[in-house]
Order: C-alpha cells, then structure tokens, then sequence
C-alpha cells in the first residue's frame, strides 16, 4: 500500500483524464494479491500460493474537482464520472519527499471508480470528496 505519509505536497502532482488535479487532497493505491499456505505431510505449510491481483484505490480531491470531472464525462456523453468506461481512465501521481529525491510514478490504469458520492458539513471551509476506484493495473517506477 501506498498513501500520502511518503511524500511532500510541495513535490506532488495527480493527473487523472490527462488533466492536472490541483485540488488532489490524498491519494492511496493498493494492490492485494491473494496468498495461502499450500500443506501437505505434517503441520507445517510447505510453500506459500499466489493467487489473484486485486489492484484498488481512491483519491481524495476537492468538490470543484469532481464537478469538473463530471462536467467532462457529460460532454463526452456519459452521466458521472463512474460512469466513464475503465478502458478511458489513467490515474498518474509523481511526487518525491524531498527536493533532492528521484521522481516516483504510481499508475493506475483501466481506472473504474465505484463510488461518486457528495456531501456537506454546516461551518466547512471545503468540501473533500473521496472516489473509491477498481484498476486493470497498478505500477511503481521510478522517474529522472
């Protein structure tokens, strides 16, 4: 897993639908792949099995983001942004903790996000929104 205690705002950039997330609040990637100890003779496992990948995520941004991600599935002809088929939707993060540091890149490709929900508090200064999101893949590499 993934989240945003690994690095500094001030190096950080989310892009998602090839546009700059300026008001990106957090992010989590995680990929859960599914183990189980393979027994045989006697009480101990004589190997660990591998199973299925289960890349997910979510990315926190402020409600003027997610209107604008609305806006642009509607104008290409789909209600909400969860409605955008995963084949359209990549999620790029670069950041670094430190100026010095190398760039990092999590990618999240064949994005679907599960849940568009909206909500607000009496005296709030903002409105955070999480999209909870299933993904074909998730990578890690490093940048120059």
């Amino acid at each position: 897993m993934f989240t945003t205690k690994e690095c500094a705002w001030a190096q950080t950039s989310l892009r998602l639908l090839s546009r700059t997330i300026i008001g990106a609040q957090g992010f989590e990637f995680d990929i859960d792949i599914d183990k189980e100890h393979l027994f045989a003779a006697g009480s101990k496992p004589i190997d660990i099995q591998s199973g299925n990948e289960k890349p997910t995520g979510n990315i926190k941004i402020l409600k003027f983001e997610l209107d604008q991600l609305n806006d642009a599935a509607q104008l290409a002809g789909f209600d909400n942004i969860a409605k955008v088929p995963h084949e359209l939707i990549l999620i790029t993060c670069a950041f670094k903790k430190l100026p010095t540091d190398p760039i990092r890149i999590v990618e999240a490709a064949g994005v679907a996000f599960t849940k568009v929900n909206t909500g607000m508090a009496q005296n709030a200064k903002m409105t955070e929104v999480t999209l909870p999101f299933l993904a074909m893949d998730i990578s890690f590499r490093k940048g120059s």
